[in-house]
């Protein structure tokens, strides 16, 4: 009983004895299973790599297209809402105006309205309308009161379309509260659909409100009709999938980290017919920045965008090049393991046993000396030391002949790296490359320049209603407006307009009558400029100089200078890569990514991308796209000229777009992909498996390998500590009780020839 409690204790010190991490066999088992994980990685993702008929890039796109349009459409209706409240919020605080003339420098300042009107909320009598005829019926007037009772409602005309009516209220003092209402259509503001495409406005019941694109069917000829009716038909039958789709929380529709578009978005596929199939992206209205709402976000639509897009030819998926591959990788591992565990392992752990027996006083059998250069040399030492144990010999230094040349360790280790490099290097450099045969689905050239022209007209868009707001304010300063009234407006304006960075009043002289905001940098001390819109290009930095002149006072204006970075917010669309505003000049203005002020493109292909899209083909430009070969890899460029009506157009400004197509889902691009990936896995497997060993057991091997020859010599002075509690910590730890053990002898024999004893050692 009490040897078999001694044989326990002695199993459970050896078990304490090893770390759980370190040692040798952890570090080779890891390498064993993360090598077999990754045959099984390589075969079934590089297996399972197809072309799909309809390339996910294809639908991606379509995923931005529809975002594009609900960021276009979400920015128009709130700009709508803005716009009335703030010119009623600047009537109210002047002197009372008649309705009809409220109305009319509206419409002379607002071409966006449908119809407007003003109504006296007590009595319900219209005092003025403009445009269509409103359907005033469906505004409750006893429920106007907080902003719940004047948020824009949507009603249904006559006709079937559908309005959005804007309320706001006109206050002056001693007189009838009055009602001012537009109405405005669910339509998109400068969307470039281009062929056979369509885009609708979509309900919270996923009835389409509004659509283009889709002819009506008694426009076309009669063997279109069937075309038009399948189209009409798959577009509602999306609209009804994208409505119950955008319900959803913007932060558990998207994975975790997901960036891009703030709200919800999607694609969806539709049906086949004569050789095409509908695709379709989805977007609800969302704020610019996520978790944020915005009037035009609460009214729950959602913007669907739908192609039909030619499919291509089917084509299986071949496994057997990911099957090669990963049997190439389980036969190098094989070898990798089987070469550490014959060379590294297997003499280690003999070591370990035979140090064991050492200490435990049995000196009979001789030491087995394996072929490692290390576990050669601390097995010599330790076969040195049982002798001086067993015939208590003073130790004697061996020969230099001992040092015999051989692989060492750490060049074991370098051929097991080069063995996995063997097989990484190639599918990170030679295997799968996509080259040439990269096949860019026409579809996305299309939609690049599709959204960079719809951009443009945002732009465009943009710059006209800055400039259309300070027509707004002008209005408002006649010949009696004194400068504290014109400061008074201006710093409102500023507040309501984060797109300003100085707002002023420039008399015929030049001199500043009332200023808000920052410091003018474009004020000369000249008069105001004759251009609505125009760049001053004389500082280190753009700017963009908006003008409006005040009605009744010649030679003075309104002055406002936008702010680049509002520029550069809006170049911010997901999808489209890198986007550039250049002058006519080609000179960068705008940039959705780092630039300098006036760089240019400084690519040729570019250059003549912008000037072929700016030449006016008939009276206006037309926006251009190319797919071109850079550096080894396809890129998708696309151009749009500023065009339209507005101040901005006579910019002569371009925006222009470009990206890599290797960012795209494309089946030649995504097989590189995962071939580069499994290389760089495989690579990453063998620098951390191996510099594991390299760290835990090579390096304090190669030391233990000298202390312990140096014992054997005769060195009883030095005290072994062990690195680490695993096998070469344990062969360390009994050759420090051998060291001790012959210490002692020694000791003894000098005590027995009368001699003083040597210090016990240095610690």
């Amino acid at each position: 009983m009490a040897a078999s409690r001694t044989t326990r204790r002695r199993k459970a010190r050896r078990r304490a004895d090893m770390s759980l991490l370190g040692g040798i066999r952890p570090p080779i088992t890891v390498l064993s299973v993360l090598l077999l994980a990754l045959a099984g990685f390589t075969a079934f993702s590089l297996g399972t790599v197809h072309e799909d008929r309809l390339p996910e890039a294809v639908l991606t796109s379509q995923q931005h297209f529809a975002e594009d349009g609900a960021i276009a459409l979400r920015a128009s209706l709130d700009e709508s809402v803005t716009d009335l409240d703030r010119a009623a919020a600047l009537f109210s605080t002047g002197k009372p105006v008649a309705p009809d003339a409220v109305l009319d420098r509206i419409g002379s300042v607002y071409q966006k309205w449908r119809g407007t009107a003003v109504v006296e909320i007590g009595s319900g009598r219209l005092l003025a309308a403009r445009g269509e005829n409103l359907p005033l019926t469906a505004i409750d007037r006893t429920r106007l009161s907080g902003a719940a009772g004047l948020a824009p409602r949507m009603v249904r005309m006559p006709g079937g379309e559908t309005r959005l009516l804007t309320l706001s209220l006109l206050n002056w003092k001693d007189q009838p509260q009055q009602l001012l209402v537009a109405s405005s259509s669910l339509r998109f503001p400068g969307i470039s659909l281009g062929r056979f495409r369509s885009i609708a406005v979509v309900g919270s019941d996923g009835a389409v409100l509004s659509s283009d694109g889709i002819p009506q069917p008694e426009m076309v000829a009669e063997n279109q009709r069937a075309d038009v009716k399948r189209d009409t038909k798959q577009l509602a039958s999306f609209a009804r999938t994208a409505a119950k789709k955008t319900r959803a929380n913007p932060l558990t529709a998207k994975e975790p980290g997901s960036g891009g578009f703030p709200g919800v978005s999607g694609s969806l596929l539709g049906g086949e017919s004569g050789g095409d199939r509908a695709a379709a992206g989805y977007a609800g209205l969302a704020g610019s920045e996520a978790g944020t709402g915005t009037t035009a976000t609460s009214l729950d639509l959602t913007v669907v965008a739908m192609v039909n897009v030619p499919q291509n030819p089917a084509r299986t998926s071949d496994a057997f090049a990911g099957m090669v591959l990963a049997g190439a990788l389980l036969l190098v591992g094989a070898l990798v393991v089987a070469l550490l565990l014959a060379t590294v392992q297997r003499p280690l752990l003999a070591l370990f046993l035979d140090s064991r027996r050492l200490t435990r006083g049995n000196l009979t059998r001789p030491v087995a000396v394996p072929r490692g250069a290390e576990a050669a040399r601390i097995a010599a030492a330790l076969e040195r030391l049982r002798l001086q144990l067993r015939n208590g010999t003073p130790a004697v230094p061996a020969a230099r002949a001992r040092h015999k040349r051989r692989t060492g360790a750490r060049t074991l280790l370098a051929l097991c790296a080069v063995l996995l490099l063997a097989w990484c290097v190639p599918l990170g450099l030679l295997v799968n490359r996509a080259g040439d045969a990269v096949v860019v689905p026409q579809q996305l050239v299309n939609d690049q320049r599709e959204r960079t022209d719809t951009l443009n007209d945002r732009v465009r868009r943009a710059l006209n209603e800055g400039q259309a707001d300070l027509l707004s304010v002008a209005s408002l300063m006649d010949g009696d407006t004194t400068p504290e009234h014109m400061t008074a407006v201006l710093e409102r304006t500023a507040d309501e307009h984060a797109r300003y960075q100085a707002l002023y009043v420039l008399d015929p002289a030049g001199k500043i009558l009332a200023r808000a905001g920052g410091t003018p940098k474009a004020a000369d001390g000249k008069g105001p400029r004759k251009d609505p819109v125009a760049l001053d290009d004389r500082g280190k930095s753009p700017v963009v100089v908006a003008t409006a002149p005040v009605p009744g006072k010649a030679g003075t204006a309104v002055v406002g200078e936008l702010r680049i970075d509002f520029l550069n917010a809006l170049l911010k669309r997901p999808g489209l890569g890198e986007i550039r505003v250049v002058d006519s000049k080609h000179r960068i203005i705008a940039s959705n990514g780092g630039y300098r002020a006036f760089q240019k493109l400084d690519d040729d292909r570019l250059d003549a991308l912008v000037d072929g899209s700016a030449l006016k083909v008939g009276m206006a430009p037309r926006p251009g796209s190319v797919l071109y070969r850079s550096g080894g890899d396809h890129v998708i460029a696309a151009a749009a000229a500023f065009s339209g009506g507005g101040p901005a157009g006579d910019l002569k400004w371009t925006v222009v777009s470009w990206q890599s197509a290797k960012g795209l889902a494309i089946q030649e691009y995504s097989l590189q992909n995962r071939t580069v990936l499994a290389g760089l896995l495989g690579f990453a497997v063998g620098a951390a498996c191996l510099g594991w060993l390299q760290i835990i057991v090579i390096a304090p091997l190669r030391e233990l390998a000298r202390r312990a020859e140096a014992l054997a010599d005769g060195d009883r002075r030095t005290v072994l500590y062990p690195r680490h509690h695993d096998e070469v910590g344990a062969v360390t730890r009994s050759l420090e009780i051998i060291r001790q053990q012959l210490q002692q002898r020694q000791q003894q024999r000098k005590q027995a020839a009368g001699q003083p004893s040597a210090p016990a050692g240095k610690n």
